[in-house]
């Protein structure tokens, strides 16, 4: 350790570039994983909140669940078999303020359940982004296509669908709205493996996510760009210390002669990645963190500390790894050779 220590205050210039490199990666990263996280609640707050599960859609919809219609008499089978099973439906809409300003919402509604808001005829619980935009407990809002109005019951914290703000609606409103009787969907919670029912398709929670073709595309974008990110830091990992260890070839043959050890060699060159690679790490996590406090209002961005954990081990790997691949030379220097290399 100590003549790692040694080596990076001779050279700190060297190391405090890479470091710079690195610790620009990781808050880029982290901060486009924030931005995943926060476009994947604001876009499907309302599943992802639930518990884990099964769903179920018909077969014929082909995974597409506002086309879906569940037959009353199946829906009512699995709902008295199942204690906790709820049906439901979603659909996006709009709702008229008293201004006849126009705001989009998804309306829900569904059976008596724990799991979702329970509205009384006429009645709307809105997602707490609205009252921001001026509606208040208490106001009426109307529909094109509803003959009555509604009356704000109250709000509720983080529920959005689609990037729109849920509107929970009572189950008959609903129908006269779409013009339905069945319901899209029905979910079973704590229910590891899908039943097989006739004329229905089964769902997780994350099979039921990567339906939705706005969530899937945008969640793939993103974390396609967050592994390249990560990808391009072990690169340069590698390519910096195999730039070093090229450089050192005759210092690590007089090291060798002189009795010491190729698993030392290589403690030596892990320290040094371990101590930028933290630094680096504890710097881009308080920023990213902080980026949340400065950000627009409205930008979706949740960085959670799951996934803060999960990023800096696999940032700690790739950097292990990076190094150990350019290190391999270290094995192969032979002490004589590598001094009259040295010496040329």
């Amino acid at each position: 350790m100590k003549m790692a220590w040694k080596e990076m205050k001779k050279s700190k210039v060297k190391f405090m570039i890479l470091g710079s490199i690195v610790f620009l990666v990781s808050l880029l990263t982290f901060i486009i994983s924030g931005l995943s996280n926060g476009l994947s609640q604001d876009n499907a707050a309302l599943i992802k909140d639930l518990p884990d599960g099964q769903f179920y859609m018909a077969k014929d919809a082909n995974e597409t669940y506002n086309l879906s219609r569940i037959d009353k008499s199946v829906q009512s089978k699995i709902l008295n078999k199942q204690e906790n099973a709820v049906a439901f439906s979603i659909q996006m809409g709009f709702v008229n303020d008293s201004r006849d300003k126009q705001h989009s919402v998804a309306f829900v509604t569904s059976t008596d359940s724990r799991l979702f808001e329970k509205a009384g005829p006429g009645e709307i619980i809105l997602d707490r982004t609205l009252e921001k935009e001026g509606i208040h407990k208490g106001d009426i809002l109307t529909n094109n296509q509803f003959s009555g109005e509604f009356r704000v019951k109250g709000f509720v914290d983080q529920k959005k669908y689609s990037h729109a703000p849920v509107a929970y609606i009572n189950m008959e409103d609903y129908k006269e709205i779409y013009h339905v009787n069945e319901m899209q969907l029905i979910f079973v919670p704590n229910e590891n493996q899908g039943q097989s029912i006739a004329g229905l398709q089964s769902f997780s929670n994350k099979e039921l996510l990567n339906t939705i073709p706005s969530y899937n595309a945008e969640q793939m974008s993103l974390n396609m760009i967050v592994w390249f990110l990560v990808i391009i830091s072990g690169m340069l990992f590698a390519i910096f210390f195999y730039m070093m260890n090229v450089q050192k070839i005759g210092l690590y043959g007089i090291l060798k002669a002189i009795g010491l050890k190729t698993s030392s060699l290589f403690s030596i060159m892990w320290s040094q990645m371990l101590f930028i690679t933290v630094i680096a790490l504890v710097l881009s996590i308080g920023l990213s963190q902080g980026f949340n406090m400065i950000a627009p209002e409205g930008m979706p961005f949740s960085l959670t500390f799951e996934t803060t954990v999960q990023l800096s081990t696999i940032f700690l790997i790739i950097g292990f790894s990076g190094a150990t691949l350019s290190g391999i030379q270290i094995k192969k220097v032979e002490p004589l050779q590598a001094i009259q290399q040295g010496e040329m």
